[in-house]
C-alpha cells in the first residue's frame, strides 16, 4: 500500500543535523573542516560595497563638465574624508570663491568629464557569518561559507518570526497548558530563550521586548497580536527577518493551544543550557521549519541519526493542521487501507485518530502531520 501523509514536525532528544552557512556574496572563509566552532563564532567574512554618492560638480561650480579635473583637491582613487574640501574655484576675489565639501568619508571612484559628476562611494562594511550553532565543521566550500555539524535535541516550529539566535532556555511556566503572561518576563530573562505554555498574549509580548529576550517558544499566539506586533499582515512567503525584537517560535499554531507534551518535557529537560534558534519559516515550496537546537557533548557528536520513516504507523503521534480540529494532537489508532468519501465528494485515504479525551475521529491523511522524534 502506498504511503500518504504530511511529513510533520520532528522532536527529537537526540539526532545529528547539518547546518550550511552561506554568504551572501563572495568572501573569505575563516575556519577549517575538523574545527570545533561555537555559536558566535565567525566562520566567513565579505565586504558589502559602501553605498555610492552622486555629486554634480560642473553644476555647483558652473562649469563646463570637461573642465571640473582642473577644480579637483583630489585625484580619482583618493580617500576623502567628510567635509574636506573636494573641488574648489580660484576666483580674482576671494568672496566669490566656491568650495564643494565631501558629504561622506569614502573613496573617489569615478570623474566624468561628459557629465560632470564625481561619484563617491563610502567604505565597504564587513560582513560577519556566524556559525549558529555549537558543532564541527564538516565541509567548506571556498569563498562562500561553511557546513557544520552538530549532535543535538531538536524541536521544530509550526510558524516563527525573527532571525537566527541564541541563549539558555528558561522555562517560565510549570505547565504546557498554562499561559504566559507579563508577570512570567523577568529582568533575569534579557538574553535567554523564554519557554511559556499555551499563549503568548500582546502584553506579553511587549513586556519580552522590554525585558530583551533573545527569543520565545510557546505554544500559540492570537493571528490578530502578530499583526500588531509586526504593524503589517504577514503573507505566505519566507520569514526570518522581521525585527520585533526578539525571535518567536510557535509550537502548535495560532490560538490558544496547550504546547504539546513531549516539546513542553524536552524543553524542560534542557533548561540552562544554551540553545541555537531559528524563526526562519517556508510554507511553500521547500518548507522551512523554525528551529530550537540544543547541542550535545562532543563526544557524542557522531553517535546520534535521525532514522528515515517509511510511513505512518499505529501509535504515532500526530497534530490535525486543518480545521475544524486544527492543532489537536492525538495518535493514530487506525489506518483503514480503502478510499473513503468525504463531504467535499472526493474519495480520499483517511486514518482515525484517538484524541487525549477518549474521543476517535477519522481524518483525511492529508491533513494531518507526524509529530516525528524518537
Amino acid at each position: 500500500m502506498a504511503h500518504s501523509y504530511t511529513p510533520g514536525l520532528t522532536v527529537t532528544d537526540r539526532t545529528v543535523v547539518h547546518r550550511r552557512r552561506m554568504l551572501p556574496l563572495p568572501g573569505k572563509v575563516v575556519v577549517a573542516v575538523g574545527d570545533r566552532v561555537r555559536s558566535d563564532q565567525v566562520v566567513a567574512r565579505a565586504e558589502l560595497p559602501g553605498k555610492v554618492y552622486p555629486i554634480n560638480l560642473a553644476n555647483q561650480l558652473s562649469v563646463a563638465p570637461g573642465e571640473i579635473k582642473d577644480y579637483l583637491a583630489k585625484k580619482e582613487g583618493e580617500v576623502v574624508h567628510k567635509d574636506e574640501i573636494l573641488a574648489e574655484n580660484k576666483p580674482l576675489i576671494s568672496w566669490f570663491k566656491t568650495e564643494i565639501r565631501s558629504p561622506v568619508t569614502g573613496t573617489i571612484e569615478s570623474v566624468s568629464l561628459v557629465t560632470g559628476q564625481v561619484l563617491l562611494r563610502e567604505p565597504p562594511r564587513v560582513l560577519e557569518l556566524l556559525a549558529y550553532v555549537d558543532g564541527t565543521i564538516t565541509e567548506t566550500i571556498p569563498q562562500q561559507g561553511v557546513v557544520v555539524e552538530t549532535t543535538c535535541s531538536l524541536v521544530q516550529g509550526i510558524f516563527g518570526i525573527g532571525g537566527e539566535t541564541f541563549g539558555d532556555i528558561v522555562m517560565a511556566v510549570k505547565t504546557p497548558d498554562e499561559p504566559l503572561r507579563p508577570g512570567h518576563l523577568t529582568a533575569d530573562m534579557k538574553g535567554k530563550v523564554v519557554v511559556g505554555g499555551s499563549f503568548f498574549s500582546a502584553d506579553a509580548m511587549q513586556q519580552a521586548k522590554t525585558v530583551g529576550v533573545a527569543g520565545v517558544v510557546v505554544g500559540g499566539i492570537h493571528d490578530e497580536d502578530l499583526r500588531a506586533l509586526l504593524g503589517y499582515d504577514l503573507g505566505v512567503a519566507i520569514t526570518g527577518t522581521e525585527q520585533v525584537g526578539f525571535t518567536l517560535i510557535l509550537t502548535e499554531g495560532f490560538g490558544t493551544i496547550p504546547m504539546a507534551a513531549k516539546t513542553f518535557t524536552l524543553l524542560s529537560s534542557h533548561a540552562g543550557k544554551k540553545a541555537s534558534i531559528s524563526g526562519a519559516t517556508q510554507i511553500r515550496a521547500g518548507v522551512i521549519r523554525p528551529e530550537i537546537i540544543v547541542p550535545q557533548a562532543e563526544e557524542q557528536s557522531r553517535t546520534a541519526t535521525l532514522l528515515q520513516r517509511e510511513g505512518i504507523r499505529l501509535g504515532d503521534p500526530v497534530r490535525i493542521i486543518r480545521d475544524p480540529m486544527f492543532g489537536q494532537i492525538g495518535e493514530v489508532s487506525g489506518l483503514p487501507s480503502e478510499l473513503t468519501k468525504i463531504p467535499t465528494e472526493s474519495e480520499v485515504r483517511v486514518l482515525e485518530v484517538k484524541l487525549p479525551n477518549g474521543k476517535r475521529v477519522v481524518i483525511p491523511r492529508t491533513n494531518i502531520e507526524v509529530i516525528e522524534g524518537a
